[in-house]
C-alpha cells in the first residue's frame, strides 16, 4: 500500500507553484467607447416608446390636485395604444434621435470609463469598484444632460388632444435649407467613414504589394486572403488603420460634395417652376 501511494505521489521537492492570473485587458478607449455606446443604443431603439409613455405619465396632471385632470393616460399600455392611435407609429418613436445621443454619451462615457479603472486597477482597491461606478455615472450623465433635457422635450411634444406638460414645439430644420444638407453630409461622412476604412486598407495593401515573376501577389492572393491575414495577425482594429486622416479628407468631400449638389439642384427646380 505504500509503494502504491508513493509511486502516484508527486516528489516532494516538487511544489506546485501558483500563477498570478492575468488582469483584465484594456481596449483602445475610443472603441471601448463606441462598444459601449452601441451596445446602448441599440436597446433604445426598442424601449424608446416605453420612455415615451413614462415621461408623459410624469407629465400628465403636473401641479394639479388628482381628480381636477383629464387624464389622457391611464397605464403603459393604454397609453401606448393612445400614442400610436393618436400620433401614428412614429409618434411611439419621438425624440429618438435625441435619445439616441443621450445614450450613446451617457452609456459610451460610463462603460468605457469604468473599463478603464477596471484595467488600472483602480477597482482593485478597497471601496475602488463603487467610487470608480458612482464616478463613470456622474460623468456620463453630466455630459449627456443636455441630450436629455432634447429628449424630453420633443418625447412630451404631440397634439392639443393628448398634450400633457408645457409644450415648446421644437421645430426641426427646414427640409429645403443648406443647414439639413450640412448635417446630413456630416453624418453620411462618419457612416461612410466606419464602413468604407477597412475596405480602403485592403485595397492599399493589394495594390502595394510585391509581386513576383508571374506579377501575382507575394504577400496576399486576394481580398479575402488579405482580409483574413489582417484581422489574424494585426486584429480587427488593423482594418481602421488611417481612419482619421480618412475621415479628415472624406468629411469635407462629402460635405461639399452634397452642400454644392442641394443648391444646383435647387437653383434647377426653381428655374424649372
Amino acid at each position: 500500500m505504500w509503494l502504491k501511494n508513493s509511486l502516484f505521489a508527486p516528489p516532494a521537492s516538487i511544489t506546485p507553484v501558483a500563477r498570478p492570473s492575468p488582469g483584465p485587458r484594456a481596449l483602445w478607449p475610443p472603441l471601448d467607447f463606441t462598444l459601449g455606446a452601441l451596445a446602448c443604443c441599440g436597446a433604445c431603439v426598442f424601449t424608446n416608446p416605453l420612455e415615451v409613455v413614462k415621461t408623459r405619465l410624469q407629465l400628465q396632471g403636473e401641479l394639479r390636485a388628482r381628480g381636477s385632470y383629464q387624464r389622457h393616460y391611464r397605464g403603459v399600455l393604454q397609453a401606448l395604444w393612445v400614442v400610436g392611435s393618436t400620433d401614428g407609429l412614429r409618434g411611439l418613436q419621438k425624440g429618438l434621435t435625441a435619445a439616441l445621443l443621450y445614450q450613446g454619451l451617457m452609456n459610451g462615457v460610463r462603460l468605457g470609463f469604468y473599463s478603464y479603472t477596471e484595467a488600472v486597477g483602480l477597482t482593485d482597491a478597497p471601496g475602488g469598484s463603487l467610487i470608480s461606478g458612482a464616478a463613470a455615472g456622474a460623468l456620463g450623465a453630466f455630459i449627456a444632460s443636455p441630450a436629455y433635457l432634447v429628449k424630453t422635450h420633443l418625447q412630451a411634444q404631440t397634439v392639443a388632444v393628448i398634450a400633457v406638460g408645457h409644450q415648446h414645439n421644437h421645430q426641426w430644420f427646414d427640409p429645403h435649407s443648406c443647414l439639413t444638407a450640412l448635417t446630413a453630409a456630416m453624418i453620411s461622412g462618419v457612416a461612410v467613414t466606419i464602413t468604407m476604412t477597412p475596405f480602403d486598407v485592403i485595397s492599399t495593401r493589394l495594390y502595394n504589394q510585391p509581386v513576383d515573376e508571374f506579377k501575382r501577389g507575394r504577400l496576399y492572393c486576394g481580398f479575402v486572403d488579405c482580409l483574413m491575414k489582417v484581422c489574424a495577425t494585426e486584429g480587427i482594429m488593423g482594418l481602421y488603420k488611417g481612419m482619421t486622416p480618412v475621415f479628415v479628407r472624406l468629411a469635407p468631400h462629402t460635405v461639399l460634395s452634397m452642400l454644392i449638389w442641394d443648391v444646383l439642384r435647387q437653383r434647377a427646380l426653381l428655374y424649372r417652376h
